[in-house]
């Protein structure tokens, strides 16, 4: 898709300065511009760049005044940033809005959905499965029986939504992702086997989540798996049966989350966090990277180490461990002087 100068300036209400009939097809890091790019500058940092780039478009402060000869035709915005950021959600919609059912596909008979949905190849929809308004069903997912989802969803490539699952309005599910397979349940036996208790549970999303590539969330063993609205989970994270992710959470990759734990709103929590099972965590609450959880969690509670404490607790405490082999080595020499002086005086 090639839009012009003049084009951009119509979106963004800004002020075209140079060529309005400059064309660009892609977007680009200043420094990385070329023919036929857009990009923009709001950070001083980089202002040396828009004299040299090949870029054809860059998006600038209304404030910016060229202090040598530029190439590039000059948008000028309120706030370059936002306008990039704005025209980056505009380009996506206009890349993202197919429709129609692709061939080959199934589509149970029984299905019901909205206007401009769209059904990529090889995907496969159940029965009774209702569908929004809007609704992007990218190639190779699949779609369990009864399952609901709201308006303005997208399932991008591969993404597997098991039976009874519920997904609100304005979510984004992407590749590989899991939604509603079993929990990890099993019963032992006297003779050291295990019996595995049926999960007949599902999925809840609410409106608003956004779920990275590869997350696996796990149907409940009853009752429901809740993932409250505006929830955001980067790639790789395991989410087990029963738990409760409260409003606004984010949460980074490669974290797991026990089964039947509650973690309250607004919280946010680092890469490759370990979470026990039936906790109760605080809303507010941030938890750095690597922590260890095994203890419910007060509101408000910044944590760090694993195990997991306070996080100026562990602050200090963390002088002191890069310090142990001095401090021993201190010890070992008071040690050693006062039993000079014991010797001594038994001399």
């Amino acid at each position: 898709m090639k839009f012009t100068a003049e084009q951009i300036a119509g979106i963004l209400e800004g002020e075209v300065v140079g060529n309005p009939m400059a064309e660009v097809s892609r977007l680009s890091k200043i420094e990385e511009g070329i023919e036929g790019s857009l990009t923009f500058l709001s950070n001083p940092k980089y202002q040396n760049y828009i004299y040299s780039t090949k870029a054809s478009v860059t998006i600038v402060n209304d404030t910016f005044i060229a202090e040598a000869p530029i190439t590039t035709t000059l948008i000028k915005v309120i706030d370059a940033y936002s306008a990039f950021s704005k025209l980056l959600e505009f380009y996506n919609q206009v890349k993202l809005n197919k429709s129609g059912i692709e061939q080959p596909s199934f589509l149970s008979d029984s299905v019901k959905y909205g206007e401009s949905l769209y059904l990529g190849s090889f995907s496969y929809v159940g029965q009774n499965v209702v569908l929004g308004e809007n609704v992007k069903i990218y190639p190779n997912c699949f779609l369990g029986d009864n399952v609901v989802v709201g308006d303005n969803v997208i399932l991008f490539a591969g993404a597997k939504i098991y039976s009874e699952t519920i997904i609100g309005n304005n979510c984004t599910i992407h590749s590989g992702a899991i939604i509603g397979s079993d929990g990890f349940g099993f019963a032992p036996n006297p003779d050291g086997t295990y019996t595995k208790i049926p999960q007949i549970g599902n999925v809840i999303i609410e409106d608003n989540v956004d779920i990275g590539s590869c997350t696996t969330i796990d149907r409940a063993t009853m009752g429901s798996t809740i993932i409250r609205k505006g929830v955001k989970l980067d790639n790789q994270i395991q989410i087990a049966h029963n738990v409760e992710i409260g409003e606004n959470t984010v949460i980074a990759a490669q974290t797991g989350v026990a089964g039947s734990t509650k973690i309250g709103k607004n919280g946010m929590i680092g890469g490759q966090v370990g979470i026990s099972g039936h906790l109760t965590i605080g809303n507010n609450v941030r938890i750095q990277a690597q922590c260890g959880v095994g203890r419910n969690i007060k509101d408000n509670e910044i944590l760090q180490g694993s195990p997991a404490f306070g996080y100026n607790d562990f602050s200090k405490s963390y002088v002191h461990f890069k310090n142990l082999p001095k401090i021993v080595a201190e010890i070992e020499e008071l040690k050693k002087q006062i039993l000079n002086q014991k010797n001594g005086k038994n001399g």
